[in-house]
């Protein structure tokens, strides 16, 4: 397995990229956090000081970024031999958290000023470093955002999408504040409630979509349709199915799959097809397959051909029904064993019962094994 495992210099350039990129995000966020606190204090606005916390926020979320990498990238052990890779998802969780409380302090600040207000007092130099720092968080988001993409780091991708969103929150700082000024109306209050909402939301769509990585998720759609038709490809292989994939970190994907080949092929033979395929696989997607199990396909007999067609026939005119594969008869045996990707409109136990049922009526003969499939990828 070791010789499939991504080498060490990819992964140690990528923890590289993610640390010095958040790196950059603490020192520019801090500095920003610095600047909006002064301003907000002398102006006495709230929404500025809130956007100031939302930076020093920002900066603590960077730094357990760096430290849930770090924990991530270390090596497999006996203990944990698949590696850490998932700590990234559970750093991810805790950001969420400090985003989510950041939003609910800012509403509650936002709404005692509301209750109880008081005018702030900008100048020109207190407009000139908001504008300045609408600047640099758009800078810093679309820079953040195109490491993490290059590097397929969701924490990245999260913090530069977050950095822009940023940067329209202080833009509402800044208007807010030239609408003072001209005329003499406070919205800063308001603008505040409006600037906790979005980091609320923020916070709730952050830690959403970790839970959905912890508890994993359907496999993406175009990466099982290409592992598929790599294996499909292959002389032999006739089909590909119960493809199941295992995520344990970024970009560390493992997968078991049944393969369907012909019932003349040797055990040796069936080895090195899969030897080549699990690196065909690997070199082309990352992905590793860590298991293939195999359906033998009849080879002859035209009676056999006859029994698939009525019984796929019979499962298929069930909705629930999604896909019948591995379909093997010995004639001789009288026995006959077919899987069912059952979706999850039915109970598997039920939708059993009611194939067999249906199949002794045609074949009572027969024994006849049904392994029933979840729809677990497309």
């Amino acid at each position: 397995m070791s010789d499939h495992l991504r080498p060490i210099n990819a992964e140690e350039n990528r923890d590289k990229v993610i640390i010095k990129t958040s790196a950059i995000g603490i020192v520019t966020n801090v500095c920003l956090a610095v600047f909006k606190l002064g301003v907000g204090i002398m102006a006495n606005s709230i929404a500025v000081i809130l956007d100031a916390i939302n930076n020093l926020s920002d900066a603590l979320s960077s730094i357990i970024t760096i430290v849930g990498t770090k924990l991530a990238g270390k090596l497999p052990d006996k203990k944990h031999p698949l590696g850490y890779g998932r700590i990234e998802y559970l750093s991810a969780m805790i950001v969420s958290g400090i985003v989510l409380y950041a939003g609910l302090t800012a509403a509650f600040e936002s709404v005692k000023k509301i209750i109880n207000p008081e005018n702030p007092d900008y100048s020109l130099t207190s407009l000139f470093i908001i504008a300045v720092a609408v600047i640099v968080k758009i800078v810093l988001g679309k820079y953040v955002k195109r490491k993490g993409q290059e590097v397929h780091s969701g924490s990245l991708i999260a913090s530069g999408s977050d950095a822009l969103f940023d940067a329209i929150l202080s833009a509402s700082v800044l208007i807010s504040a030239i609408v003072f000024m001209l005329s003499g109306l406070s919205l800063e209050a308001y603008v505040g409630v409006v600037i906790s909402i979005f980091i609320i939301k923020s916070g709730i769509e952050m830690m959403r979509d970790t839970v959905d990585e912890i508890l994993g998720v359907r496999a993406d759609k175009e990466k099982t349709a290409k592992i598929k038709t790599l294996l499909r490809e292959e002389p032999g292989v006739m089909g590909a199915y119960d493809l199941i994939m295992y995520n344990y970190g970024p970009d560390k994907d493992f997968a078991s799959v049944h393969l369907e080949v012909p019932d003349t092929l040797t055990a040796r033979e069936i080895d090195k097809l899969s030897r080549r395929l699990e690196r065909k696989v690997y070199q082309q997607t990352g992905v590793i397959i860590a298991g293939i199990g195999v359906y033998s396909y009849n080879t002859s007999e035209d009676e056999v051909a006859h029994i698939q067609n009525t019984v796929r026939e019979l499962v298929m005119k069930h909705e629930w029904a999604v896909q019948l594969h591995g379909f093997y008869v010995d004639l001789e045996a009288k026995e006959m064993s077919f899987d069912v990707v059952v979706s999850f409109e039915i109970q598997p136990k039920l939708a059993l019962q009611e194939l067999y049922r249906e199949l002794k009526e045609v074949y009572p003969d027969y024994k006849i094994d049904i392994a029933p499939d979840l729809d677990v990828s497309d």
